[in-house]
Order: structure tokens, then C-alpha cells, then sequence
């Protein structure tokens, strides 16, 4: 379950975020000292993103990234999520020409590449259920965000 991977000191609520690497940057940090990252984790993403974009445009008003990197950068398994006052452009990951504007970013750090797949599958249950997105994005604590998960 998302929920039992997501660390409340990696939830940003409503951030006023100036592109896709700050967010990928804020996300990584909160994950970092924790230390559920590795010193090369935000880089990683952040090149890996260029590569491999992971914006993915929903079927209603807000559109969702997935940022993340291999397992090797990682720690221990986390997952990190953020909400964005104003959409902030991150590529399309099935066409990387296009780009999606973003307003709800969840950051995986996982350890295992099975449970990356997997985690994947779960997190694509919730972008297809707008009711949930529309909790996250309504979301004020990470009570909320973890209500809306559940």
C-alpha cells in the first residue's frame, strides 16, 4: 500500500514550486534527511528525468509525475508526495516532446525492483480515481493525504 511507504516528513502540501527539478530537489532532500537517500540521489533523478521523463497527463484537471530512480540510490523504501499551488512543467513519459503541466508529484524511493512495479500498479489505482486526486490536492495535513490514500 502507498500509504505504508509514505513518511509524513516527505509529504509537501501546496508548495510554490518554480519547475520540475526544484520540486524533484525539495522532494529528494525531505527523503535525504530522513536518510532514506543516498547522497546521489537527487542528482540521479534529476538526470534520469531528463532521459526518462515521468510527467503523466490524467483524465481530469490535474496531471500527476512520478519521479524516480534505480534502486541502487536507495536506502530504504520510502515514498514522497507533493501537491503544487501552481502547475509546474515536467515532460510527458510516453512523449517526451510534450510537456504536461504537473500539480500533484509523488517521488518513489524504493529498494527493490519488483517492488517498484508494483508500487507503480498501486499508484496508478489512485491517478485513475479523480475522488482521490481531489482529496490530495484538497489535502492540509498529511492526515488528509493519507485519508485520501486510504
Amino acid at each position: 500500500m502507498i500509504a505504508d511507504f509514505l513518511r509524513p516528513e516527505a509529504i509537501l502540501l501546496q508548495l510554490d514550486a518554480k519547475d520540475s527539478s526544484d520540486i524533484i530537489t525539495r522532494l529528494g532532500s525531505a527523503l535525504h534527511q530522513l536518510g532514506i537517500v543516498k547522497d546521489n540521489f537527487i542528482q540521479a533523478t534529476l538526470d534520469r528525468e531528463a532521459s526518462m521523463p515521468t510527467g503523466l497527463p490524467l483524465a481530469g484537471e490535474v496531471n500527476a509525475a512520478i519521479p524516480h530512480v534505480d534502486v541502487e540510490y536507495v536506502n530504504q523504501p520510502a515514498v514522497g508526495l507533493a501537491t503544487l499551488k501552481h502547475p509546474v512543467t515536467f515532460q510527458n513519459m510516453i512523449d517526451p516532446d510534450e510537456a504536461v503541466p504537473v500539480q500533484l508529484v509523488i517521488m518513489l524511493a524504493l529498494d527493490q525492483p519488483k517492488s517498484q512495479v508494483e508500487m507503480l500498479q498501486q499508484i496508478s489505482a489512485v491517478l485513475q480515481d479523480e475522488t482521490a486526486i481531489d482529496r490530495l490536492m484538497r489535502a492540509q495535513t498529511p492526515e488528509d493525504v493519507y485519508d485520501a490514500l486510504n
